[in-house]
């Protein structure tokens, strides 16, 4: 009798055990003894320089704030410095993001140099060696951001920015891109006539990176190597079985090292050549759907045609600002996100913002909880109902 009398509230105790759960803890916060794995059910959730919407781009707290926030993957770009030192850091010149201008030590540091058919002035990464480099303190790149972190934090190096996704209480991907490979090759000398594609090889290789898209392997440690330059892609299959993606710029934008168009190589044609080396494209995101006066004209077939090749598609960048928002979203980012997901069907957002998006698809399609065994699943049913059933 006392059963029969509880079975309901067992049953609304298995729903209520179901749907609450604790997806990502904080860091330091969670079961050290649990590490979660990488969610492959819904789109990749990819922290774009960190969450550096927040934080200014590239620095350990915008990596952290992306974990805290529930990130899949924490995405940077790999430059070098003078001494070889592999950094993260997305333009080659300092000006945008640090405070190099008011080191007058550095005053004649800047130079002019040919990049991709510009000439470019500035202080550039591959004049300073790492200890330099370290003098420096990063700065929030858009003015309509949070300004108070500028002047905090360090430029960190690529194996700090690996002991980061290492470190984490659940399993980060990382999503590095080998950024200008044919100026860091013209600027950067390493021994033994390596290559910067190389050096970025070597030490993914270090920390144990390796695996073919979805092995074992892999999902221990999900890696994804992005670049706009198709050669490097090319050259680094022979070094490595990671998946890597194409980056795509404006069509009419010729890339850097084969002096092609990104229409060129946005064609079938390219596309059947191009699949034997990578897993998928990242594209601008205004190519997939061109935009006109800040509203989004028809999708291109971009995204039919490179699942057609079993390419991922993996569109930059998002940004919750209105200055980013096309007027068809009526400023909700939330829109855009679903307009992105569930009508372009992409398989991955780079975006500025991963706590936006997270709770954008935890709130439109939530995962099961992988945190608890069924043990501890029934344990938490029994305290639930056994007042009940004493009752």
């Amino acid at each position: 009798m006392i059963l029969a009398r509880c079975l309901p509230l067992i049953w609304l105790s298995l729903l209520t055990v179901c749907a609450g759960r604790t997806l990502h803890p904080l860091p330091g916060k969670g079961p050290k003894s649990v590490n979660l794995q990488l969610q492959t059910s819904r789109p990749y959730n990819i922290a774009h320089r960190g969450s550096n919407g927040e934080i200014p781009e590239e620095t350990t707290a915008a990596y952290l704030k992306a974990i805290e926030e529930g990130t899949d993957f924490i995405e940077t770009d790999i430059l070098s410095s003078k001494d070889g030192v592999l950094i993260c850091f997305h333009d080659c010149i300092l000006d945008e993001t640090t405070d190099v201008a008011s080191h007058k030590e550095f005053a004649d540091r800047k130079r002019t140099y040919d990049v991709q058919g510009f000439n470019i002035t500035g202080f550039f990464t591959f004049d300073f060696t790492l200890k330099e480099l370290k003098q420096l303190r990063t700065k929030q790149r858009y003015t309509f951001r949070d300004q108070q972190y500028n002047g905090i934090y360090p430029i960190i190096t690529f194996e700090e920015f690996i002991a980061i996704a290492r470190d984490a209480p659940r399993v980060v991907g990382i999503y590095p891109e080998i950024k200008n490979p044919v100026l860091m090759n013209q600027h950067v000398k390493w021994p033994g006539g390596k290559r910067f594609e190389d050096k970025v090889v070597e030490t993914l290789k270090k920390y144990g990176y390796g695996g073919s898209y979805l092995s074992k392997k892999w999902l221990k440690k999900p890696l994804f190597i992005q670049s706009f330059a198709p050669t490097s892609l090319v050259y680094i299959s022979n070094l490595t079985d990671s998946p890597k993606v194409l980056l795509i710029d404006d069509v009419t934008m010729p890339t850097q090292d084969t002096n092609q168009t990104y229409a060129e190589i946005t064609s079938d044609a390219y596309f059947d050549y191009i699949k034997q080396y990578v897993v998928g494209i990242g594209p601008w995101k205004d190519t997939i759907v061109p935009v006109n006066n800040n509203y989004m004209l028809a999708p291109t077939d971009l995204v039919k045609r490179a699942h057609a090749h079993n390419l991922q598609v993996h569109p930059y960048t998002y940004r919750n600002e209105h200055e980013y928002l096309h007027f068809n979203f009526s400023q909700d980012p939330y829109k855009e996100y679903d307009y992105w997901i569930n009508k372009i069907g992409v398989d991955g957002l780079f975006t500025d913002f991963t706590g936006s998006l997270h709770n954008f698809q935890e709130w439109t399609s939530p995962l099961p909880d992988t945190s608890k065994s069924p043990r501890q699943l029934l344990g938490q049913i029994a305290s639930l109902v056994l007042p009940y059933a004493k009752a």
